[in-house]
């Protein structure tokens, strides 16, 4: 292979492991006044602080634009779990934080949804 060619080789992307994968509707429909995009950018250090930023229990985070459940906002999904919740409010993350992705049980009153998962990471029950 030539050294063009490989400058113009793809290279394959890597990403850490992670136990769970958060999705959170970062769009306006959702929450008003950049509520969410608010509380996506305070996911990093809540995720550090529960030591769920690194090993078996590292939970990635990624924007989502539109889900097209525009009601009851801020809306995030739990994966592989196949958790949703709504009112994902600072202080209901905080709770989910602590019970479903650190205690691995899901916070039923705030749960609109479960669809179907994989084994939960970390030896979660799922709803209850």
């Amino acid at each position: 292979m030539s050294s063009q060619e490989k400058d113009m080789a793809v290279v394959k992307p890597r990403i850490a492991d992670y136990g769970r994968h958060l999705l959170v509707c970062t769009g306006p429909r959702c929450a008003q006044d950049g509520a969410a995009q608010a509380l996506f950018d305070s996911l990093g250090e809540k995720l550090k602080a529960a030591g769920l930023d690194s090993g078996p229990l590292r939970v990635k985070r990624s924007r989502v634009s539109c889900f097209a459940a525009c009601k009851g906002g801020p809306i995030m999904c739990v994966q592989p779990d196949g958790t949703w919740y709504y009112q994902v409010t600072p202080e209901n993350m905080d709770r989910i934080i602590a019970e479903h992705l650190a205690g691995g049980r899901s916070v039923s009153e705030l749960v609109f949804h479960q669809g179907p998962c994989s084994s939960p990471a970390g030896g979660g029950e799922g709803m209850e």
